[in-house]
């Protein structure tokens, strides 16, 4: 049985969704890339495969920001005998 070629990425086009780059080690680091992409896509100015490949790479962002938070509201959680008390500013 013969194999399909492999798909190459089109540089007119853009990487696919399997080449976007890895996510940032920090979270302050995958917050301000996904609000550069967000400042970059309201502008109008990106091509529409741009736009799509931006789209995919912000989704990914937030997914992993969204996992660090719920990471830290756990951990919260188990520090304080798993009640989430109000933060008390003094």
């Amino acid at each position: 049985m013969a194999k399909a070629p492999a798909k190459k990425a089109d540089p007119d086009h853009g990487p696919d969704e399997g080449t976007l780059p890895p996510l940032p080690e920090r979270y302050e680091e995958a917050l301000a890339e996904l609000d550069t992409l967000v400042s970059r896509m309201e502008t109008g100015a990106l091509p529409l495969d741009q736009l799509l490949v931006s789209y995919r790479r912000g989704a990914q962002l937030l997914a992993f920001c969204r996992g660090r938070l719920d990471a830290l509201e756990t951990q919260v959680k188990v520090l304080e005998d798993g009640q989430l008390k109000p933060w008390d500013v003094a």
